[in-house]
């Protein structure tokens, strides 16, 4: 069963690659959020934070790592050596990743928390 699911993601994957990353985004980071609270002690799941990290890995997480994975693969035009994905990796780690980090945490603050930056 495991095997089938795991096939048919794959072929969701190479059909519908934009929906199939922008819904495994967001479930994944309802699972990562539903853990962490766990972890933290509450004792009922916050359902309204649950969701809203949700949309964040569907509208934004699942999106843009798309796009900014194909734009890479533009940039390393049909390289595939390790010396290309240390670049790749180093490429990430050094500008998508630092504005992902910064816009969750801003909207974690703003919309989650319903925090005002000042």
């Amino acid at each position: 069963m495991a095997k089938k699911g795991w096939e048919n993601y794959l072929l969701q994957l190479q059909q519908h690659p934009l929906r199939t990353k922008a819904i495994t985004a967001g479930v994944l980071a309802g699972i990562s959020d539903s853990v962490a609270q766990k972890f933290s002690g509450i004792q009922r799941i916050q359902l309204r934070r649950l969701l809203l990290k949700m949309l964040f890995g569907f509208a934004y997480g699942g999106p843009v790592g798309h796009f900014f994975h194909k734009l890479m693969d533009i940039i390393f035009k049909g390289k595939k050596d390790n010396k290309t994905v240390a670049k790749k990796v180093l490429l990430e780690q050094l500008t998508s990743s630092p504005c992902t980090h910064i816009l969750f945490l801003l909207y974690f603050g703003l919309v989650v928390e319903s925090k005002r930056l000042l």
